[in-house]
């Protein structure tokens, strides 16, 4: 016996959170009868759960690493037409939601699952997962901006903050490296705009323990068992 709210999350329907609204919103019936208490237990082999109707049932976890390319949205359908990682994957992994997001103009390392507990556990601030991207910027990026990146900055009323931020090299443009734990929209390319910095290139390269390595633009592939227990460990 598994409470709902989690045979809901395994299912793919939402993270076990938003899994818990879904159930005190009457969406959801258990053997025909509509439930709203969380600490309902269901059987996953033998209860019938529906949500608005229709039947729910857990499906094999999956657990894909990506190389997004520049050009490419995370969202399954664009109001722009604009091409989608959807479109790289197969027809019967549409289902898959990304773990977070990378903007279109932004590449690198994202995952995409159908486990809801597995995409919370790597977007909520409170588990500090870490993010490291490399940023290349127009011109030359002083030292000092580097250590206010550090400290944390502020765009828009909200704080920005880099757990650690490096140059790595520079020359007509410098290539700066940072890690990052909150995962704020847009908040590597709002850093940089906030101090007036134009970026060239912005390239997702690690999540977790897990590196983008090898991977090549476009292509994906699945993580392997250590790496999930990886990225559920306790930091």
């Amino acid at each position: 016996m598994v409470r709902l709210q989690k045979f809901l999350a395994d299912a793919g329907v939402a993270s076990r959170r938003a899994s818990e609204e879904v159930i005190t919103s009457g969406r959801v019936s258990v053997n025909g009868e509509r439930v709203t208490q969380l600490g309902t237990r269901v059987d996953p082999d033998h209860d019938k759960v529906a949500v608005d109707g229709t039947p729910v049932r857990v499906r094999r976890k999956i657990y894909i690493a990506l190389h997004k390319p520049k050009g490419m949205v995370c969202s399954k359908k664009d109001e722009l037409q604009r091409p989608t990682i959807y479109q790289l994957l197969p027809r019967e992994w549409a289902h898959l939601h990304s773990v977070g997001r990378l903007d279109y103009a932004s590449e690198g390392l994202i995952f995409l699952t159908n486990d809801g507990e597995f995409s919370l556990r790597l977007t909520h601030p409170r588990y500090g997962v870490k993010k490291r991207y490399l940023v290349s910027v127009e011109g030359r990026v002083e030292p000092k901006v580097l250590q206010e990146f550090v400290h944390g900055i502020y765009d828009k009323g909200e704080k920005l903050k880099a757990d650690k931020a490096r140059e790595v090299s520079h020359g007509g443009s410098t290539l700066i490296e940072l890690e990052l734990s909150e995962g704020k929209n847009r908040e590597v390319r709002r850093m940089f705009e906030s101090q007036n910095l134009s970026v060239k290139r912005l390239q997702r390269i690690r999540v977790g323990k897990i590196n983008l390595g090898e991977l090549k633009p476009g292509k994906w592939r699945t993580l392997t068992p250590s790496e999930i227990k990886s990225l559920l460990s306790p930091l």
